[in-house]
């Protein structure tokens, strides 16, 4: 039931039409979210290699990532937008709350989204379509792994009532944290042991997420004292990122 909440909460997809699933499932999604990125990681993998196969790699990237747009409602890039505006242009915790709760787009909102999407745009020009269809795999689990931790570190800046979609996530248990790592982790360890499709070396490029996962968690707490959703969504793509760009640069000597 939880992991049915987890796709239904994390993308578009009418998951909700199997079963109704009680409101109180949607507060431990969060352990499930690298799950979620099994699916959407799929997705873009094989839209990005089956498109690849007609038309030049880059046109095939651009549309595995409008597939996870329309996969997520883009979800995670609203939080991202909503996230640079709050940070970008508040003065105070309360400003910059306010901020991000405001459901119209800013100038830093817009700015940052273009500057996201270009940065995404240069991957297909350095990493080959093999290894980019490999490496979305790996960098949307364990990215959507990292940002979970947010709520193990911080508390939820908002109240349950005035929280977006009225949910607080809960903190997770132990074995919960365990499976948000495994799901988050094995693709990599898979691609790279079992199926010996990347270099081991790739396994260190895990840690730039986690720095920055960190890096922004800080920020989080001395801005507003706690995260939120936005916070989530923005910490997911932003740790994805860094990822890539680390895969970016290390590529090269891989060859």
């Amino acid at each position: 039931m939880r992991l049915l909440a987890a796709l239904t909460f994390f993308t578009r997809l009418p998951f909700w039409r199997i079963r109704e699933i009680p409101a109180e499932h949607f507060k431990r999604v969060v352990p499930l979210w690298p799950v979620a990125g099994w699916l959407t990681g799929l997705v873009m993998a094989l839209v990005l290699w089956l498109c690849s196969q007609v038309m030049p790699l880059t046109l095939a990237w651009i549309l595995a990532l409008v597939a996870r747009l329309l996969l997520t409602g883009a979800l995670h890039e609203d939080g991202l937008a909503d996230f640079i505006d709050g940070f970008g242009g508040g003065t105070s915790r309360e400003r910059t709350l306010a901020i991000m709760k405001d459901s119209h787009i800013g100038t830093y909102g817009v700015i940052g989204l273009i500057v996201y999407f270009m940065i995404m745009l240069q991957l297909p020009v350095v990493i080959s379509r093999d290894t980019l269809c490999l490496v979305v795999l790996c960098g949307d689990c364990w990215a959507k792994c990292c940002a979970a931790q947010l709520i193990n570190f911080l508390p939820y800046a908002r109240t349950e009532e005035t929280a977006k979609n009225k949910t607080v996530y809960a903190r997770m248990t132990l074995p919960e944290l365990l499976i948000c790592f495994f799901f988050g982790l094995a693709p990599a360890f898979v691609l790279c042991f079992a199926l010996d499709w990347l270099p081991t070396s790739f396994l260190w490029l895990l840690l730039v997420p986690v720095g920055v996962m960190l890096l922004l968690a800080w920020l989080m707490k001395r801005r507003i004292a706690g995260y939120t959703g936005d916070c989530c969504g923005a910490t997911f793509l932003l740790c994805e990122l860094s990822f890539y760009l680390s895969v970016l640069f290390a590529f090269p000597f891989w060859s």
